[in-house]
C-alpha cells in the first residue's frame, strides 16, 4: 500500500452561503479500506461526488486513482466502481442482463463480459438464478450481485455509499468478506456506513462533523485517543464535542 489512490487537500463545496464540505485533507492508500462516516448531513454524501467525478469542488485539490477532480472527471469514473444504498441494479431485468448491461457501461468487450460474467456468477454461486429477474432476489444476493458489478472491471477504486443498510447483521458480516477480498486484489475500498461496528472493519477511519473531518486514524488508535471501548463511544464523544462548540 505504498501508492495514493485518493489524494485531497483543502476539499471544499459551497452552496451559496452554505458550506457542505469544510477543507478537509486525507490519503487513501492504495488497497486500503477507508471508512468515511458522519452523521447524516455531515458532508459525507457530497464529499463522495466530488471524488466520484459527479460535482465540483468550489476551492480545494483532489486526485483520485491520479486524476484530477477539476480537469479530468471522466477519466476518474472509467477507472472507479460505485454502489450505493439502493444496489444500482436494475430490478426488471435478469441477473445476467445486469451484469452484461454494466459491464457494457465499463467498456467491458463481449469476450471479457463472458468470462468475467461467468466468473462473478460461479463465485456467487448463482448458477440458478442468472435467469431470474433481479427483483425476485432475496435482499442479500442483491446486494452481493450489486458489489460484484461495481467491481467487474477491477477498477483501482471502489465507492460504496452505506452498502450495508437494511440487511441483517450476519448478511452485513459475508459483504464485508466480499469487500476483503477485493481488497486483497489491490482495489481500493472508499465506505460510508452508519453502522459503527463496521468501522472496526475498516484500515483507518475519518469522521465528519458539520462538514469537517474531526477525527482521522485506525479505529484502535482512535479509541485510545477518545479513552472508549467502541466506536459508537467515539462517534457520540465527537458529537457531543461539536454540540459544545455550537453552543
Amino acid at each position: 500500500m505504498n501508492e495514493r489512490a485518493i489524494v485531497c487537500k483543502g476539499l471544499t463545496k459551497r452552496f451559496g452561503d452554505f458550506i457542505a464540505v469544510n477543507n478537509i485533507s486525507f490519503d487513501v492508500d492504495q488497497g486500503e479500506i477507508f471508512g468515511f462516516l458522519g452523521a447524516n448531513g455531515a458532508g459525507k454524501t457530497t464529499a463522495m461526488r466530488m471524488l466520484c467525478g459527479l460535482s465540483y469542488p468550489t476551492s480545494g485539490e483532489a486526485a483520485v486513482a491520479g486524476y484530477n477532480v477539476f480537469k479530468q472527471q471522466e477519466a476518474i469514473k472509467r477507472n472507479i466502481g460505485y454502489m450505493s444504498q439502493k444496489f444500482s441494479l436494475y430490478e426488471s431485468l435478469t441477473v445476467k442482463e445486469n451484469i452484461r448491461f454494466y459491464g457494457g457501461v465499463y467498456g467491458l468487450s463481449d469476450r471479457q463480459l463472458k468470462e468475467k460474467g461467468d466468473e462473478l456468477i460461479t463465485q456467487l454461486g448463482m448458477e440458478n438464478e442468472v435467469k431470474k429477474m433481479v427483483g425476485s432476489l432475496p435482499l442479500g444476493w442483491k446486494q452481493k450481485l450489486a458489489f460484484s458489478v461495481a467491481i467487474i472491471h477491477q477498477p483501482r477504486i471502489v465507492f460504496l455509499d452505506e452498502p450495508t443498510g437494511g440487511v441483517d447483521p450476519v448478511t452485513r458480516r459475508q459483504f464485508w468478506d466480499l469487500i476483503y477480498a477485493a481488497a486483497e486484489k489491490g482495489i481500493t475500498i472508499f465506505v460510508t456506513t452508519h453502522y459503527m461496528d463496521e468501522a472496526e472493519y475498516c484500515n483507518r477511519i475519518s469522521i465528519m462533523v458539520d462538514g469537517r473531518i474531526d477525527a482521522l486514524d485506525t479505529p484502535a488508535n482512535l479509541k485510545q485517543q477518545f479513552r472508549a471501548t467502541s466506536m459508537d463511544e467515539v462517534f457520540y464523544a465527537l458529537a457531543r464535542s461539536a454540540k459544545r462548540s455550537a453552543d
